[in-house]
């Protein structure tokens, strides 16, 4: 559910490999997510009911409708979501790919109805726990649920592992350890497939050059253009920061790896 994690299943990259030199992509290495150097907030999600009573959210420009009645719909990206209400202020939702749980997320609204506080919790395929928690204030709408709403604050508490490598001479292999999710790709600015169990159908990934230091990253699904990311390591090789861009809103985050 929360945007920022939907978007990190998908910052891709794979192992070893390939004829280049490592010094030949200044990049190439192990890498970790810092969630102190890195800036999640900023991002919106929109909650709209309509007449029959369903429900529609919104993030990253990309939407889905929903009953709360704890039943499977469509979601985003290929997963579904299934949401049940606990309390008057507090919703769970159930978020799967392919049948398989990815997270169990609480929503919970503030008593004043200005503060909406989305705590997410899961596994990841290679076995580690995640509980990652997103505070969102109050844009417009309300009361309740609907209305627009704006991250303030992003606590990220198991980071992510990237791995960066050379690949058949002009090319990237990449990959999210934790998620077991890879993609090589060429420098040629064409879509690759990626491949892992958090990866929802269609998803490719293209790649090109934009710097002796730095690299584009565009990610599709069916063909359709979401991100892109430019990725650039530091002169002194021991810090790669992302800045990424969802293509339908224009909005920006900032990730920052330190090299392992």
């Amino acid at each position: 559910m929360m945007q920022f994690r939907v978007r990190n299943l998908f910052l891709l990259a794979l192992a070893a490999g390939g004829m280049l030199a490592a010094a030949d992509l200044p990049y190439a290495g192990k890498w970790k997510l810092n969630p102190a150097k890195s800036k999640f907030t900023g991002t919106a999600v929109t909650f709209a009911q309509n007449a029959s009573g369903e429900m529609q959210f919104t993030a990253e420009g990309q939407s889905y409708t929903f009953k709360v009645d704890g039943e499977d719909y469509p979601a985003l990206y290929g997963q579904t979501a299934a949401w049940k209400q606990i309390d008057a202020n507090t919703w769970e939702t159930t978020d799967k790919l392919n049948g398989k749980v990815l997270s169990t997320d609480t929503t919970k609204l503030s008593a004043d109805g200005k503060t909406l506080t989305i705590t997410s919790k899961g596994t990841k395929p290679n076995g580690e726990p995640f509980e990652d928690t997103s505070v969102n204030q109050r844009v417009s709408g309300g009361p309740g649920l609907p209305g627009k709403w704006k991250s303030t604050q992003v606590k990220v508490t198991s980071p992510n592992l990237m791995e960066l490598a050379p690949f058949e001479g002009d090319g990237l292999a990449l990959k999210i350890v934790d998620y077991d999710v890879s993609c090589n790709a060429k420098f040629d600015g064409k879509d690759y497939p990626a491949t892992g169990p958090t990866v929802p159908p269609g998803f490719t990934l293209a790649v090109k050059k934009t710097g002796p230091r730095s690299f584009e990253m565009s990610e599709k699904q069916n063909g359709k253009a979401l991100f892109t990311s430019v990725f650039s390591v530091s002169a002194n090789g021991k810090t790669l920061t992302e800045t990424a861009t969802t293509l339908s809103t224009n909005e920006k985050i900032k990730v920052v790896y330190d090299r392992q």
